[in-house]
């Protein structure tokens, strides 16, 4: 009897054990796979790209970063991205603006597809197009993984195409996600980040299909006096359609 007690007992700690190490390997799956949310610290790391080493976001603090993912280097869909940004690529510059790709490939097939963009393809009246902005090899994952980009029911295999937007202080302002098989807005990219450049220094809003140089959002008054007041002092700097939505130019430029 005593030694059925024992063996039950251990059947019981093995069970035990077993759903406690399930738990722990599920914990760390949904770490791998969490996305960093908006207003968080960019996850940190260091890599090898196309232009070298790199500590992140340290090497970018005082600059706006455009952080994406891409399926596969040698791919046609990719290929139309990346000639595309590259062609912004002194336009971001002026928005204190860098990019910076990544994809699971590795240096050596990085160097060679740029080289291949660079000197072979033509597209859409582009072409001797030399991507200058650093691409990250990460054939392990690791670095994906820490951006959600690796999402295994799209593929377990490679990342999908991932933007992430980081302020100068190294903090996620926005992030979108596009599937393997639809190439990325580059026009709305660019929209989103001189959006978020506008409101995050004036702490103003922008409206449903906001374009640089359209009005934007006031934030609406919280007292009875202040709505009162908001409407009394229209003048020529905002205009309102109600006491909670007034309008006037970004003050950034």
């Amino acid at each position: 009897m005593r030694k059925m007690f024992c063996l039950a007992a251990l059947c019981i700690l093995c069970s035990g054990c077993a759903v406690f190490s399930k738990a722990q390997v599920v914990s760390k799956e949904e770490s791998l796979l969490r996305v960093p949310l908006i207003g968080e610290e960019a996850p940190a790391f260091e890599a090898d790209t196309t232009q070298g080493h790199i500590k992140f976001p340290d090497d970018y603090k005082g600059k706006w970063v455009i952080f994406f993912s891409h399926p596969s280097d040698f791919t046609p869909v990719c290929t139309t991205e990346f000639m595309t940004l590259a062609a912004m690529q002194d336009e971001l510059k002026k928005l204190d603006t860098v990019l910076l790709g990544l994809s699971v490939d590795s240096i050596s097939s990085h160097i060679a597809w740029l080289r291949t963009i660079r000197d072979k393809i033509e597209y859409r009246g582009m072409k001797n197009v030399d991507v200058k902005f650093p691409v990250i090899a990460n054939p392990t994952m690791a670095v994906a993984r820490r951006y959600g980009m690796v999402q295994p029911a799209a593929s377990e295999t490679t990342a999908v195409r991932g933007v992430f937007f980081i302020d100068p202080d190294g903090k996620v302002r926005a992030y979108l996600y596009y599937p393997l098989t639809n190439g990325r807005n580059m026009d709305e990219l660019k929209r989103l980040l001189l959006a978020l450049q506008c409101t995050q220094k004036s702490k103003l809003a922008t409206p449903a299909n906001w374009q640089p140089g359209d009005d934007v959002i006031i934030p609406p008054p919280n007292t009875m006096e202040g709505a009162d007041a908001r409407l009394q002092k229209q003048d020529e700097e905002y205009h309102c359609l109600d006491w909670f939505m007034c309008f006037r130019k970004c003050p950034v430029k």
